[in-house]
């Protein structure tokens, strides 16, 4: 008689939101936050409301996954995310900003689902599942129903460096100063066979500074300072100056523009203290007077499941 081999139950890592109120309130005991909520202030109306949405998504999350009989490993600190071992999906929990965060932990290779959950206070842009709908999502997912989106995602270096490999919505170059002017040298690269480069244009900039990021980054900072909505399975960056200043009224030709497979665009610093942001205000790097920071596509593509029906 032959042996019959036991499929392994699947291993899916939860990423959880720590909620303001989680956060705020009951761990730091903030007294202005406090103050503000005894007297029913407008600024933090929607905290609680929120806060407990997200306990009772959470709470969904679980029972779908007891139910579903997988191994679970379970984190709270969206931008510290990383997977340990086999893992065949994950999930976060609470909205784009989690995802955001959890993403740069997460390789070429596995997917991700993302639960919205706070859906009356938050977008969920990249979410395709929210409350009251988790136990049908993950199932899906587990099933691979749901429709597997390739996501570009951009390489940051420094001088030559690496910065990271797993940029999803943008880089922001600027002083480090929001008052002072950007001041910087830009450079559209075509990189050619042999390891050659060959400069496609050039423009030496006083700005606000300059966003540059994959097509899913396109709908937020890129979008608000003027560029093109890319569609999601573009394989380009996009770079958008913030505030170009014309000194005479002159044109500038490289405000807002595409990078494609095979070109990189270089940011040459000429400011003394600058800093580069990576994907919000959590990874930031000092850059200084003639300093190369320089972008192009990753090899590192991101997997966001479900996210066409979603939309």
């Amino acid at each position: 008689m032959t042996a019959t081999r036991t499929r392994r139950p699947y291993r899916v890592y939860v990423v959880l939101k720590r909620s303001s109120w989680t956060k705020w309130v009951d761990e730091e005991h903030d007294p202005r936050i406090v103050a503000l909520l005894e007297a029913g202030d407008e600024s933090v109306r929607r905290m609680l409301p929120g806060h407990l949405d997200h306990t009772e998504t959470v709470e969904e999350v679980r029972r779908a996954l007891v139910h579903l009989g997988v191994d679970v490993v379970w984190h709270d600190q969206p931008h510290h995310f990383y997977i340990e071992g086999r893992c065949d999906l994950v999930v976060t929990v609470g909205g784009d900003g989690t995802l955001l965060g959890a993403s740069h932990g997460i390789g070429s290779l596995v997917p991700l689902l993302g639960v919205n959950s706070a859906p009356a206070h938050s977008i969920g842009f990249f979410c395709a599942a929210k409350k009251g709908q988790v136990h049908e999502a993950i199932a899906a997912a587990l099933e691979g129903a749901l429709e597997r989106v390739e996501l570009t995602r951009m390489r940051v270096e420094l001088n030559g460096e690496p910065l990271h490999d797993r940029v999803l919505n943008e880089a922001l170059i600027s002083s480090q100063s929001p008052a002072a002017t950007s001041r910087y040298i830009l450079r559209l690269h075509a990189e050619e066979r042999g390891g050659s480069i060959r400069t496609l244009a050039e423009e030496e900039h006083k700005s606000s500074g300059i966003w540059v990021g994959p097509a899913a980054g396109s709908t937020a900072a890129q979008r608000s300072a003027g560029g093109s909505i890319l569609p999601l399975d573009s394989g380009a960056l996009q770079y958008v100056v913030r505030e170009p200043y014309r000194i005479h009224g002159e044109p500038l030709k490289m405000t807002l523009g595409l990078v494609g497979d095979g070109e990189s665009l270089v940011v040459k610093s000429r400011m003394r203290d600058a800093r580069v942001f990576i994907d919000g205000d959590h990874l930031v790097h000092d850059v200084t007077m003639g300093d190369l920071v320089t972008m192009r596509r990753s090899n590192e593509p991101l997997i966001v499941l479900g996210l066409r029906r979603a939309l």
